[in-house]
């Protein structure tokens, strides 16, 4: 005869997996997923000594190769550090020196997957009152700053995605103000079909205004991630291993009809050192 108390057994142990497949449909990862990342590579400077790029390069190609990035933003890269990261065939880049628009100076390079997008245009400009030139911006002192851009169509979805690179100043505290109302007006003109991501360094903590302001127009994937954070809040770890972590200064931010599956800042290590003097940070999204 049927046993009552197996049967009710049987009935909620089918509930729950039931309700788990119906989670895991939502959160795991799909064919039209983007997995998308900032990471400030920090410059090729010999005075780091062990931490210095020749002793990091490989580090972050395996990093990059083993999280599956779809796109990542880079900042800080300088042109032979990016001609290190070329030997990951699967992606292209695009983006420019700061200093000539050219080659010279540090980049916010953005590196697709070939076989994921295509390239249907790209530019840069740079945070100053003059964005079109080389140039630095208000009480920005020694360096210029820069944005480089990709408009890319999905192969998998067919929608187009506008993402933007971005190094704000590290002194001075109108240039970043002013990069961040600069940076959503460029926002507010793209395409407005477009699915849109900004990420980068932008040497801000979340209570500042320009990050406030940043959160007021777009989605920071950190608070909007359908699954829990994972990982430290900070993004910034100087090399220093077992250290307190500096603040939160790297985002990563969404439009509207982007979905943010997951978020994370990575921080791996061989154990000595970290890869860079920042983590990188990343995102799983789905454009809706």
């Amino acid at each position: 005869m049927p046993n009552p108390a197996i049967h009710r057994r049987l009935r909620r142990m089918f509930a729950a997996l039931a309700l788990l497949l119906a989670t895991s449909l939502t959160t795991a990862g799909g064919p039209g997923d983007l997995r998308v990342a900032t990471y400030n590579l920090r410059l090729d400077v010999a005075s780091d000594g062990a931490n210095a790029w020749p002793h990091r390069r490989e580090a972050v190609k395996a990093l990059v190769r083993r999280h599956g990035f779809d796109l990542f933003g880079t900042q800080e890269a300088l042109p032979g550090q990016l001609a290190d990261l070329d030997a990951l065939t699967e992606y292209a880049r695009v983006g420019v020196g700061r200093d000539d628009g050219k080659q010279a100076g540090e980049h916010s390079a953005i590196f697709y997957r070939r076989d994921r997008f295509a390239l249907l245009a790209h530019g840069d400009f740079w945070f100053s009152q003059t964005p079109e030139v080389p140039s630095k911006g208000w009480d920005a002192r020694c360096c210029n700053r820069l944005a480089s851009w990709a408009r890319l169509r999905d192969k998998a979805s067919g929608k187009a995605l506008t993402v933007v690179s971005v190094h704000f100043d590290h002194e001075g505290e109108v240039a970043r103000r002013e990069s961040a109302a600069l940076l959503l007006r460029w926002l507010a003109g793209r395409d407005p079909g477009d699915a849109l991501v900004a990420l980068g360094d932008f040497n801000s903590s979340p209570e500042t205004e320009q990050i406030r302001h940043m959160q007021a127009a777009m989605g920071d994937a950190r608070a909007r991630s359908e699954t829990p954070p994972y990982g430290p809040e900070g993004t910034f770890n100087g090399f220093a291993m077992g250290q307190p972590l500096g603040p939160r200064i790297d985002y990563i931010f969404v439009g509207p009809r982007i979905r943010v599956l997951d978020y994370a800042v990575l921080t791996d290590s061989d154990g000595q050192r970290y890869p860079s003097d920042h983590f990188p940070v990343t995102a799983r999204l789905r454009l809706e």
